[in-house]
């Protein structure tokens, strides 16, 4: 089969595209920014790519177009296709027909943590020998690809409650059928698709409708959002994880996040010893942990994998130091995972001062529906320092209770500037985006490297 992919940039249409490519399809597609590193791994997959979403591209003559959910009406190749009246489907409904069909499906859905919870689980899989399959939204760096069919039975796929297509209102995760679901946290989130936190519980509720019986829903203890899906119907048996107290059945955490026993009731069941931080990254293997058992992984094997599991990209990973000044890379652009990613830097680095840098990036943060929050998102850090260009609501007046501890500036360059200026030995500069960031941590590392230099 020849498939077009429109919107193929993106993470999870890429990764499609990879899947398809292994399992013997011909692939082809385009969007409006085609750039490194996607545009470099689907190159090295023979993936023909094009830039834009020309009309012309209906002379390609694919089977089938496959939608990404970037793609709306009045886009001139996707009013081409219903006018020529061409077969189209959307991502998640071409993925589940062709790659999940058959399979022991683990999903990981939550509004934080699933792309490090996906990458844990599918490592441990592969460590007790399963080979599964998986979709990551990032690149873990055990495997050094978002994506990959595997040999054995399972399959493990980053479950997003995102819209699937704009002719598929519903979230991607319902397309999934999953035996084992991992729903790891639920707050309000993607504010230009859902109107408030009880729409988004009913999303989750329609993925639980899809677990069988038998299957096994993995659900954290503590979030009270998740109690109230589980209200609306459940017809699965349930593990709740995280608990603060003991609970029978449940598994909870004895120790550091670096080093803890993994609880189930009173029993002891695993010890996990690894590099990760964060009470975040510990309620994540211990959802991990749950679903890998409901896939015939015992907890102390899959505790064992995780030893020697590296986080993915972007999750508080270290650019590059520059006179004794560390400078990290964070995904985080939600208000709690941005609280939640300093926590787990300050538990590292104890008193040393933490300069927060960050963007309002994604739909939710640039509709200004979060803005109360980030100065207790940004409480732990010293120093505050927002990007505000191309917000249409004020940041200054937004992070006010912070006083002088926190600045905004409206361009990359001038940000830059005022973080390197207040830079000091021993400091650690944590960059927090969804996006590019305009390079801002290279430009960070060449302008402390010449300020070093200036110097001597």
């Amino acid at each position: 089969m020849h498939i077009h992919i429109l919107g193929i940039c993106g993470t999870f249409m890429g990764g499609l595209a990879a899947l398809a490519r292994e399992g013997g399809h011909k692939v082809t597609g385009c969007d409006a920014n085609v750039y490194p590193p996607m545009s470099d791994q689907l190159r090295a997959l023979d993936i023909e790519l094009i830039e834009g979403f020309g009309a012309d591209q209906l002379a390609l003559k694919p089977d089938l177009f496959v939608i990404g959910n970037v793609v709306s009406r009045g886009n001139a190749l996707m009013e081409a296709i219903l006018d020529a009246g061409l077969p189209y489907t959307s991502g998640p409904q071409w993925l589940a027909e062709h790659v999940l069909q058959g399979r022991h499906v683990l999903a990981v859905a939550g509004t934080h943590g699933k792309t490090s919870t996906t990458s844990m689980l599918a490592w441990m899989l592969d460590q007790a020998g399963l080979e599964p399959g998986f979709l990551v939204g990032g690149v873990p760096l055990n495997f050094g690809v978002s994506a990959r069919l595997g040999k054995g039975k399972t399959f493990v796929i980053e479950a997003d409650e995102y819209d699937t297509a704009f002719f598929d209102k519903r979230s991607k995760f319902v397309h999934y059928r999953p035996r084992t679901a991992i729903l790891n946290n639920l707050e309000y989130d993607h504010a230009d698709i859902f109107e408030d936190l009880a729409a988004i519980e009913r999303q989750f509720h329609h993925l639980v409708r899809t677990v069988p019986a038998a299957g096994l829903l993995v659900v954290n203890a503590r979030e009270d959002s998740l109690q109230r899906v589980l209200a609306q119907g459940c017809w699965s048996e349930v593990v709740r994880f995280g608990a603060r107290k003991e609970e029978p059945g449940a598994l909870r955490a004895r120790g550091e996040p670096h080093a803890f026993d993994v609880l189930r009731g009173s029993l002891k069941i695993a010890r996990v010893e690894w590099s990760l931080l964060g009470e975040h990254n510990q309620l994540n293997a211990l959802a991990a942990i749950a679903a890998a058992q409901h896939a015939g992984v015992p907890p102390d094997v899959a505790a064992k994998a995780l030893s020697s599991f590296v986080n993915v990209r972007r999750r508080l990973e270290l650019r590059g130091e520059v006179n004794g000044i560390k400078v990290y890379d964070d995904f985080a652009h939600h208000p709690t995972a941005m609280r939640t990613t300093v926590n787990g830097l300050r538990r590292k680095v104890g008193v040393q001062r933490i300069l927060a840098v960050f963007e309002p990036r994604s739909n939710t943060m640039k509709l200004g529906a979060m803005k109360a929050q980030l100065p207790w998102s940004l409480e732990e850090a010293d120093l505050a320092f927002c990007h505000s260009g191309g917000l249409g609501w004020d940041a200054v007046q937004a992070l006010a209770p912070m006083g002088a501890q926190a600045i905004v500036c409206d361009t990359i360059d001038k940000l830059v500037a005022q973080v390197v200026a207040a830079a000091r030995p021993g400091d650690h500069i944590l960059c927090m985006s969804n996006g590019g960031f305009g390079g801002v941590h290279g430009k960070l590392l060449e302008s402390l490297q010449a300020l070093k230099a200036r110097a001597g």
